[in-house]
C-alpha cells in the first residue's frame, strides 16, 4: 500500500520529496501527492514528515 498523505495537516515543507528514494512524492497546490505506481512503500517519508502528515494507511 502506497503512502497516503493527510492534505489537511501537510504544510508543504518538502520534506518527504527530499527523502523519497523512488521520488514518488511531487507537490501539487502546496501540498505533497505521491504516486502510487511509483511508491515502493518503504515508509521513509513517514518517518521524516515533521508534522505526522503522511502514513502507510
Amino acid at each position: 500500500m502506497p503512502a497516503n498523505v493527510n492534505k489537511d495537516v501537510c504544510t508543504g515543507c518538502e520534506s518527504c520529496i527530499e527523502a523519497c528514494p523512488s521520488e514518488a512524492i511531487k507537490m501539487k497546490s502546496g501540498k505533497a501527492v505521491v504516486d502510487a505506481g511509483t511508491c515502493v512503500d518503504c515508509g521513509v517519508c513517514v518517518d521524516e514528515c515533521p508534522v505526522e502528515a503522511i502514513s502507510m494507511e
